[in-house]
């Protein structure tokens, strides 16, 4: 898989997107989605990688919104017959060395806990589970998580 930023408005992402809310639709009720439009995924303080094969097939994406000094993991997807093949941590660190470079010092995020196998990624990637942050409620069909990150080497 080759990892890269790019745009998150490309036909072929704009469908893994799609795939992305077509499976949490079956998972979670609107209310507790908090999901980001493509018109906020492009916004300029959002760093979008995606994952592709060899033969250039969009496979899998996620993203980070920048804040102050944290940022938030968000669309976070790979599609089921990329899966195994590592391309979801290599979204991540993708994500977290782009977010380092740019003074991020920690990374947070919301699941839900219909999503055990996110959960169990999420924790082998060094997240902890956490209250709260943001402007999100505390919900039943929410799992918060953060990840502090180390700072960047000299």
């Amino acid at each position: 898989m080759r990892i890269a930023l790019e745009s998150p408005d490309q036909p072929e992402v704009v469908a893994l997107i799609g795939e992305l809310d077509a499976y949490q639709d079956t998972l979670y009720p609107p209310e507790a989605r908090y999901a980001l439009d493509l018109a906020s995924l492009c916004r300029p303080e959002v760093l979008f990688a995606v994952a592709r094969s060899a033969d250039g097939k969009a496979q899998g994406c996620g993203a980070v919104v920048l804040g102050a000094a944290d940022g938030e993991v968000k669309r976070m997807y790979v599609r089921p017959s990329a899966r195994g093949q590592g391309a979801a941590a290599q979204i991540l660190q993708a994500l977290e060395t782009a977010a380092r470079a740019r003074g991020c010092r920690a990374l947070m995020l919301e699941t839900g806990p219909m999503q055990p196998d996110a959960i169990a990624f999420y924790e082998r990637q060094g997240f902890t589970r956490c209250g709260p942050f943001g402007s999100y409620p505390e919900h039943p069909l929410s799992v918060f998580m953060g990840k502090a990150l180390a700072k960047a080497s000299a």
